[in-house]
């Protein structure tokens, strides 16, 4: 979806350069110039763009629920860990740059969701991501969102990344998470309370071409991953007519479960033992989360999360 809405908008500035509107071109380009740190610096939300009636129905249609395990705390600011990536990403949009659902369950709470810088270079399509209350996953953003003196912040991020799309299937259960420890260490050196989130439904979304690690196409992707920075997943699911073939995601109820947090402590120079034992803790907490309440979502009991 993101996708789509980004080559539209890359199209219609192309669209401004070679017309007659050049002039307009020129000036969202001096425009660019001016607001190219604002991704990094807390964004842009528009709690116009958020309470679009679209949303309302973009939640229903799967449906997308947040299901809330505990009280967090405004005083303090958060850093959730969200999982798995899955293709589209849908509960992680639905959830938490969509109101009013995230506020009325987490109220004082300003979520942010990190994602790759890469999207914010795109001309137009920067102004909508960010008024959705997304900004940059480097570590200068999660640094502005996490230094909320006052609390009330809680950045989100995906912690698998692009390269876990590249795992979504249906009934896929593979987290890309043993190497993936800077999320650990900015919430060491704020202090932010870590908390992890669980999306039930996130991978049952599409149907993706086989892919196995050591296969041909699974090389290839892998290859243009690290080259271009995000994943080309080969995928596919409903028509709007017709169930079975197009890209419209399957109507799947998603889940998405945010845990208890994990209180952390400010250590503005962790070591690498002390990363080592809070990113463990982490890991025995999404555990925890996932097998608590995966039989109320269809996961069948002898199933349990695989981290690599």
């Amino acid at each position: 979806f993101l996708s789509l809405v980004a080559e539209f908008c890359c199209g219609f500035f192309v669209i401004l350069i070679l017309g007659n509107f050049w002039f307009l071109a020129v000036l969202y380009l001096l425009w660019l110039y001016i607001d190219w740190e604002t991704p990094c610096a807390g964004g842009r939300r528009s709690q116009w763009v958020r309470s679009w009636t679209v949303w309302k129905y973009f939640r229903e249609y799967f449906p997308i629920h947040l299901i809330k395990t505990s009280e967090l705390n405004p005083n303090h600011n958060y850093l959730l860990g969200f999982h798995p990536h899955g293709v589209l990403v849908a509960g992680a949009f639905g959830n938490f740059c969509t109101d009013p659902t995230f506020k009325n369950l987490f109220p004082g709470l300003t979520p942010y969701l990190h994602i790759m810088p890469i999207w914010f270079g795109c001309p137009f399509f920067r102004e909508y991501i960010m008024s959705a209350g997304m900004v940059s996953a480097s570590k200068e953003s999660v640094s502005y969102v996490l230094n909320n003196e006052g609390g009330g912040h809680a950045s989100v991020i995906v912690i698998g990344g692009a390269e876990e799309s590249l795992n979504a299937h249906p009934g896929s259960l593979t987290l890309n998470i043993l190497k993936r420890k800077g999320f650990i260490k900015m919430a060491l050196k704020h202090g932010a309370h870590l908390v992890p989130v669980f999306s039930f439904g996130e991978n049952e979304l599409f149907k993706q071409v086989a892919n196995p690690k050591g296969s041909r196409l699974r090389n290839v992707q892998e290859k243009l991953q690290k080259i271009m920075g995000f994943a080309l997943p080969l995928f596919h699911a409903r028509g709007v007519f017709q169930y079975s073939f197009g890209l419209i995601p399957y109507r799947q109820p998603i889940h998405t479960v945010v845990g208890s947090p994990i209180p952390v402590k400010q250590n503005l120079n962790p070591t690498t033992e002390e990363i080592d034992q809070l990113h463990a803790l982490y890991l025995q907490k999404l555990k925890k989360l996932f097998e608590e309440h995966k039989s109320n979502y269809g996961i069948p009991e002898h199933k349990s999360l695989i981290f690599e």
